[in-house]
């Protein structure tokens, strides 16, 4: 019979709870939320979340002060007194309104009537400004036009855009690449290493000489950190002194050696292989232990009944091993799908996109580009894939289970 958990009980769970929410669901739900706003670093007036108009008070008074500055020294150019009447009228209003902001700092909240003030004091500076230059030589005729937009840029409007960027990544062919891009190299490597692990694993399984030295051996390539081992395989395919190049060459596999990591065939090839390299011992690894939890009770009554080695394998260790490929393919497809320190330092999503996962996409888009909105758009596509792909292998890891009991 099922218990309920009481106060207590909840309060041994609380610390596990707190940590799951602070480093697993708050980055989950800050991309979320960086999903509805246009987020970009690089633009001032979207360096930020917002809902609502915003004043940036440190652009408004370092522009008024340079309006200022420059108006002051012209005075001199400017003939008519008239016109010096109205530079001084839009100084005076400009320094009255910078003076009510002197005890703010950074972006603030402004009522309706300060921002239709701030709006009627740019209308009113600009057109001073296009008169002058018009009429006038100024010292400052290319400096003063700009300084001016730059009111109008103090103004932060709200750059809440919903569900935009989800409909604006549907039709994005960049996207379409790189999720081809990354399912092709999720299929093809998890395949290959299925393949190569479960051979690697009947090897490691078998009780021969040295049996440690081989395993311990055989987990080489998995203990080495992705980058090192990416480092290592940019070496070998470098077309002026890689000997896997030159090999590949030789074979007749490409038409020179310098082409293996510049076409996008090769490209898409070698980031496999060196996956397929590196991670299929984990594979075996995980084989292994599926493998050593078949009775070998099993495999003599297969034998007295008749059974070859071929036929005991199909018959015996596959059925058994069914749950522990299921989920040595679990892990390794949801790993394979994130991909992205192999294919950084190897190609860096190269050439022409002939490698760019989501992830990289993200990366580029994120850290190149600083365009924390859509990047996260790309992460959430790549979190939706993730999910249908951890469910789809959990039901049938689920199912698998059920029918083996």
């Amino acid at each position: 019979m099922r218990q309920k958990l009481g106060f207590s009980g909840w309060l041994y769970l609380l610390p596990t709870l707190i940590l799951i929410g602070i480093f697993s669901l708050w980055p989950v739900v800050q991309s979320i939320t960086y999903t509805l706003f246009d987020y970009k670093l690089n633009d001032q007036q979207k360096a930020g979340l917002y809902l609502q108009e915003r004043f940036n008070t440190d652009l408004f008074q370092e522009t008024v002060l340079y309006i200022d500055l420059f108006l002051s020294e012209d005075l001199t150019n400017i003939t008519d007194s008239k016109d010096k009447e109205k530079v001084e009228t839009v100084l005076q209003n400009l320094n009255r309104v910078a003076s009510s902001y002197t005890d703010n700092k950074g972006i603030i909240e402004i009522s309706k009537e300060e921002r239709l003030e701030i709006n009627q004091l740019y209308e009113n500076t600009k057109a001073l400004i296009e008169h002058l230059t018009k009429n006038y030589s100024l010292t400052h005729t290319d400096s003063l036009p700009l300084l001016v937009e730059d009111i109008e840029k103090s103004m932060i409007p709200s750059n809440f855009i919903g569900l935009k960027a989800y409909k604006e990544a549907l039709g994005d062919k960049r996207i379409h690449i790189a999720l081809g891009n990354t399912f092709l190299f999720t299929l093809v490597s998890v395949a290959i290493e299925l393949i190569l692990g479960l051979g690697l694993a009947l090897i490691l399984n078998k009780a021969i000489v040295g049996q440690g030295l081989v395993r311990t051996t055989s987990l080489i390539p998995w203990a080495i950190p992705t980058a090192v081992a990416a480092l290592m395989w940019c070496y070998l395919y470098d077309g002026t002194s890689g000997i896997v190049a030159h090999f590949f060459e030789n074979l007749g596999l490409i038409s020179q050696s310098q082409n293996l990591l510049l076409s996008q065939g090769g490209a898409m090839v070698s980031t496999i292989l060196a996956d397929v390299w590196k991670t299929t011992p984990y594979m075996a690894l995980l084989l292994l232990a599926g493998l050593q939890n078949i009775p070998s009770t099993l495999y003599e009554a297969a034998s007295i009944d008749g059974s070859s080695k071929f036929k005991s394998f199909f018959t015996v260790t596959l059925p058994l091993l069914k749950s522990s490929i299921l989920v040595a393919l679990l892990f390794r497809t949801l790993d394979a799908f994130r991909v992205f320190d192999l294919i950084f330092v190897l190609t860096g999503g190269g050439p022409g996109g002939a490698t760019e996962t989501l992830s990289i996409y993200a990366y580029k888009t994120m850290f190149g580009q600083t365009n924390f909105g859509y990047g996260s758009v790309v992460v959430m596509i790549m979190f939706v894939c993730v999910a249908i792909i951890a469910i789809i292998f959990v039901r049938l890891l689920g199912k698998n289970l059920l029918d083996r009991n």
